[in-house]
């Protein structure tokens, strides 16, 4: 029998072991001398709760606030704040590749990893798997599938309707949380396969895929700060231990490929003007270029990515605009204005200069992605505006929610939201408000930057354009409480919930 002398003995081993390992990764860690948390400089585990606990966005903003534009965040980690070092990190040539975290988002199939567009650290590997669909991400392609949004944003003005602003059901409480993100996920279904996926038909998750979703991408959050441990538990060799597989997706996007090529084989032509249509032709057109595998693929990041970043851009939008009466009024003067009909185009949208500023400042104060943008210093290393050298192999990144808070580039009320930073001022020539724009374009983290920008950019902006002008020209919004605060989940992705309207037809509809 173990005697409490023993116990105390192991006990007192197993904290000089922990002792000893804290040390040793603080003394040798590279980047000792940037300032930061004493524990975050001895492991990776302070970063990992920092996530795990919902806090990492306000700790990071507090921790710059701090202690400068160059704070470590873990021992071989620097998370910078300086603006100017964008087009350095995030360059168009690619040579501060992405970190080990990103691995985490590829996925195991039988001993094999496998690497996805988003997930391969290899500028090679991305270029090839990007090179045969960048066109059709552009915005001019993508004008072409108008009228499926079209077809979308009438269902959601119809499932809203008949749930919360006419009939029985007039004046019941909207969970826009719920309903824009739906709508998200059924524009990216028709766009890739020509039907939506199911969401504003069934009011619900009907098949679990976002619950899922949010279940995976947390994961990626938290074990991307230590990836090591992805290989014990999603890709253990033995036992799996990890979020619900995605498979749902997978097994979507392999059934609609298997089905439209029976369907060309039998009839010899193309009779759908979709994703899926594109993808196929490039894949019979330049096997090489783009196989059976590659197409799945595409799709599968199609699906994933598309719904959530633009989910998460609508609900920004509502919930800011709705807060601010003032903000509200000024959008419905020029929309009125405008005299726009029903779906509204996207060519009518993007002429309406105050609309178009309330979108750049719901993105520039959510952020659809809460996490910084790792990348790993090439060999010539990176010199930080004081002098201070970060050797090669130091793991850097930005967050978008700590740079688009910065007073030099937004104004000193960058902190608050405040449409009219994106419009010309009375007291501004032309040539200084030109400047101050360019600026702050070229400081804006939304949809990432340089080599590895997110290529859905477009897809997002299109949707957003459309929905947002049409339901505000269609209904009158207001917070259930205008007091109550929404709640965010600050992982990878940013969502948002608790966003709760109340909805009513309005009188001066154009349709």
């Amino acid at each position: 029998m173990f005697s409490v002398r023993v116990y105390l003995q192991i006990a007192a081993s197993l904290a000089a072991t922990v002792v000893s390992f804290l040390a040793w990764s603080y003394l040798t860690s590279p980047v000792k001398n940037i300032p930061g948390p004493f524990l975050a400089k001895c492991t990776n585990w302070w970063r990992f709760f920092s996530i795990y606990n919902n806090r990492s966005v306000q700790t990071q903003l507090s921790l710059h606030n701090k202690y400068g534009s160059a704070v470590q965040l873990g021992p071989n980690l620097v998370s910078l704040s300086d603006p100017k070092l964008i087009r350095t990190v995030y360059n168009t040539r690619g040579d501060y590749l992405k970190s080990k975290f990103y691995d985490v988002n590829s996925s195991k199939v039988g001993h094999e990893i496998i690497y996805n567009v988003f997930s391969t650290r290899s500028n090679k590997a991305h270029a090839h798997a990007i090179r045969p669909v960048r066109k059709l991400f552009t915005l001019s392609s993508l004008l072409k599938t108008e009228p499926l949004i079209d077809t979308t944003i009438q269902t959601l003005l119809s499932k809203l309707d008949s749930n919360f602003a006419l009939g029985e059901n007039a004046g019941k409480t909207c969970k826009m949380d719920n309903w824009l993100p739906f709508f998200a996920w059924d524009v990216i279904g028709r766009l890739t396969f020509g039907v939506p996926m199911g969401y504003l038909d069934n009011g619900c998750d009907f098949d679990g895929s976002q619950r899922s979703g949010e279940e995976t991408f947390f994961y990626f959050a938290c074990i991307g700060q230590i990836p090591e441990l992805d290989y014990f538990l999603a890709k253990n060799p033995v036992c799996r231990i990890g979020p619900p597989a995605f498979n749902g997706p997978a097994i979507l996007c392999a059934q609609r490929v298997a089905e439209r090529q029976k369907e060309y084989e039998a009839n010899g032509e193309e009779a759908h003007k979709d994703m899926l249509e594109d993808f196929m032709r490039v894949n019979r057109e330049d096997p090489a270029m783009m196989d059976d595998n590659a197409v799945i693929g595409a799709l599968i990041v199609n699906v994933l990515a598309g719904g959530d970043t633009t989910g998460i851009l609508l609900c920004a939008i509502i919930y800011y605009v709705l807060k601010d009466q003032s903000v509200y009024r000024k959008l419905m003067e020029e929309l009125d204005a405008a005299n726009l009909p029903c779906p509204v185009s996207y060519a009518s949208a993007e002429k309406l200069a105050y609309f178009d500023a309330v979108v750049k400042e719901a993105a520039r104060m959510h952020p659809g992605v809460g996490l910084i943008l790792e990348r790993v210093v090439p060999a010539e290393g990176l010199t930080l505006e004081d002098g201070r050298v970060l050797s090669p192999g130091t793991v850097v990144g930005m967050n978008a929610w700590v740079i688009h808070q910065n007073k030099e580039i937004f104004g000193d009320d960058a902190a608050s939201f405040n449409p009219e930073r994106w419009l010309r001022s009375k007291t501004e020539t032309e040539e200084e408000y030109q400047a101050r724009l360019s600026m702050m374009k070229n400081h804006d983290l939304t949809f990432g930057a340089g080599k590895r920008v997110c290529m859905g950019r477009s897809v997002s902006i299109l949707e957003t354009y459309k929905v947002m002008t049409t339901l505000f020209l269609t209904y009158e919004m207001s917070l259930v409480d205008p007091s109550k605060e929404w709640h965010i989940l600050y992982s990878w992705f940013t969502k948002q919930t608790g966003i709760d309207v109340k909805l009513r037809r309005r009188n001066k509809l154009r349709v």
